[in-house]
């Protein structure tokens, strides 16, 4: 059974390394642990790497318009989407924090509002990954085009690292266990 993972971002070399890219950088570090350095292959709207029945995806449009590409990546595939998961950046969460959902809205955020509005269901799995810091000063659009600091970077890699080993434990036990082992804040 295919399984499909989705790293939210905006493409181009003025967004990488930004909070906002943080579902690429999921992506780019899972292919990384799991030596899978093969090149990927546009679909659609999307770069689609392939590692024997998993699916790692980064959406080509911009954030607000990833739903188009989710969509047309779970249709070709024939990926139901409680068999998917979207990585994204979260600023309801604290820096560093992951919160993995079966279900639920969008909250505040852009790129999930469609995904929901593409597939036309709240069912969607889901990985956040707090980018929130009690020192910001701007706007949550300003903060979340920012990179992240070399000390914040401390905080943030060992959460990519969670996300990695969450995926897997998502593709290979199901969500409830991946909830279960990840949705704690040590």
């Amino acid at each position: 059974m295919i399984k499909a993972v989705f790293g939210l971002g905006n493409p181009g070399r003025p967004y990488a390394l930004t909070r906002h890219n943080i579902g690429f950088e999921v992506v780019d570090l899972y292919r990384k642990m799991h030596e899978a350095g093969m090149k990927g292959r546009i679909e659609g709207s999307a770069l689609v790497y392939s590692i024997g029945d998993l699916l790692l995806v980064k959406p080509m449009t911009y954030m607000n318009e990833s739903g188009v590409a989710v969509r047309a990546v779970l249709d070709k595939h024939r990926v139901p989407p409680c068999d998917a998961i979207i990585v994204y950046d979260d600023l309801d969460l604290a820096l560093g924090r992951i919160r993995i959902l079966a279900a639920g809205g969008a909250g505040s955020h852009n790129g999930m509002k469609s995904v929901i509005r593409a597939l036309g269901t709240e069912d969607i799995p889901r990985l956040r990954i707090g980018i929130e810091t009690e020192a910001r000063g701007e706007s949550g659009h300003d903060f979340v085009l920012d990179r992240f600091s070399k000390n914040e970077w401390k905080v943030v890699l060992p959460a990519l690292q969670s996300a990695v080993e969450a995926i897997d434990v998502f593709c290979g036990r199901g969500i409830d266990e991946a909830m279960t082992r990840f949705n704690r804040w040590e």
